[in-house]
């Protein structure tokens, strides 16, 4: 009997350890609050724990790993598996996925921005600069175009954006400082103690993060049409983290991104269709820029930041051109 017992003893403590032993837990850096910026994070999250029945979990945590201009670094070291971050706040650190960023590439949907973002994320070059983090790309968190909300006399003109201090990263920035803006890279947490204190004047967002970070609490205005560019932010995994799931888990994975995109794009859509209600509720005033003065933004902006582009990263050995073709081309692909 005592032997039995022990037998059945050693069978259960290799079952337990089997047990634990196929379980994976995953912690997962993103910041700020849960928002519409995040929604697919926590829909993959769902998703692959729902798919490997417990099995594999994410602990998704608001700032508590590690500082949003941090999380790259953090991938690297294996401090977590599984980040968000955006490449203005370190293009020197990600520098082919900063063509994305470049301003007035034309995309004018959530939709084009995921295809064009994963057409990048997919070439070599781009994996092999991500690769230096260790860091491999999972999906993107598609933006609408950026606009402006400030406080006092709408700036309803290009001409009064000279000498304007607007928090704007990477080409946005850059696409500001062409009319005369002053630019600065401040993160998404510190945007609106900037706008409160008065380092800046404006604060160029998406929707969502104007909602999120409470800039549009303290907005007069806002441009409705500007739409200089937007920001592009990758989810990424740790390379040793993700090679060492089993094929099981890493299916449920890479088998849950499309849904996860579908639920951002869903609600993402929902937030914009309530925007205007939101701006007539907190006393915004839109603010329209005429077809001319558009097309003067652009030719200021543009065509100079892509060459200047083009050139640092040839500069560098990255194939610039046949990234920035890549994404041209993609747009017209995924127009048809």
């Amino acid at each position: 009997m005592n032997k039995f017992l022990s037998g059945a003893a050693c069978c259960a403590l290799s079952f337990a350890f089997v047990t634990q032993a196929a379980a994976t837990e995953w912690n997962v850096s993103v910041w700020g609050k849960r928002r519409a910026f995040t929604e697919h994070v926590e829909k993959l999250a769902e998703l692959v724990s729902e798919k490997t029945g417990g099995e594999f979990t994410m602990n998704v945590s608001y700032g508590g790993l590690s500082k949003n201009r941090e999380n790259l670094d953090g991938i690297s070291i294996g401090a977590f598996e599984m980040a968000q971050f955006c490449a203005g706040y370190h293009a020197d650190k990600n520098p082919t996925i900063t063509v994305l960023e470049l301003p007035f590439l034309g995309v004018n949907t959530l939709e084009e921005e995921v295809a064009v973002s994963h057409a990048v994320y997919a070439h070599p070059a781009v994996q092999k600069d991500l690769g230096r983090w260790n860091a491999k790309l999972l999906m993107t968190s598609p933006m609408p175009q950026y606009n402006l909300v400030g406080t006092g006399a709408p700036r309803d003109a290009l001409s009064k954006f000279a000498g304007m201090r607007v928090r704007a990263t990477g080409g946005l920035g850059k696409a500001f400082e062409a009319v005369g803006a002053v630019p600065t890279s401040v993160t998404a947490t510190e945007a609106y103690q900037a706008m409160e204190s008065g380092v800046v004047d404006t604060v160029a967002f998406a929707q969502h993060a104007h909602l999120s970070f409470g800039t549009i609490n303290q907005a007069d205005w806002w441009t409705a049409n500007l739409n200089p560019g937007t920001v592009n932010c990758p989810v990424v995994v740790n390379v040793d983290a993700y090679e060492a799931l089993s094929p099981e888990h890493r299916e449920a994975l890479d088998g849950s991104v499309d849904e996860a995109i579908a639920h951002y794009l869903e609600n993402y859509g929902n937030l914009l269709a309530r925007w205007d209600g939101i701006l007539t509720e907190k006393g915004v005033e839109k603010v329209n820029f005429s077809d001319a003065a558009l097309a003067e933004f652009r030719q200021a902006a543009a065509d100079p930041a892509r060459e200047a582009w083009i050139a640092s990263m040839s500069a560098q050995g990255i194939p610039a051109q046949e990234l920035y073709d890549l994404v041209i081309d993609t747009l017209a692909e995924q127009r048809k």
